[in-house]
């Protein structure tokens, strides 16, 4: 599988992860409708599935899933909550990223 197509699955299944998981905080913790809840549920059900079209094993593709999380979970944070991360933000998510790509793009005998 190319490098690009693994990066835009992984990306995919973030934004499965994160805005799943951010409709069903919106429902429990902020008041939003019970339908925000069951649509993150389904959303949640999705990255498990996006998840699997990964060609590694599952070991490596969820490791490096991790470190992909760190930074797009940040990125989700500054651009939807303003939150503003902070140097010791970004460069915990950059040396994530960095052992995230290692990890799954090192080529192996």
């Amino acid at each position: 599988m190319s490098i690009l197509k693994s990066l835009f699955i992984f990306v995919l299944a973030g934004l499965c992860e994160i805005g799943g998981g951010y409709l069903i905080w919106q429902c429990l913790k902020e008041d939003k409708p019970w339908w925000y809840g069951i649509a993150g549920g389904i959303i949640l059900a999705l990255y498990g599935i996006v998840a699997t079209w990964q060609t590694n094993n599952f070991g490596r593709v969820y490791a490096t899933y991790g470190g992909i999380f760190i930074v797009m979970a940040l990125i989700w944070a500054w651009k939807v909550n303003n939150f503003k991360p902070d140097k010791y933000d970004i460069i915990g998510a950059a040396i994530a990223l960095i052992g995230a790509c290692i990890i799954i793009y090192t080529p192996r005998k």
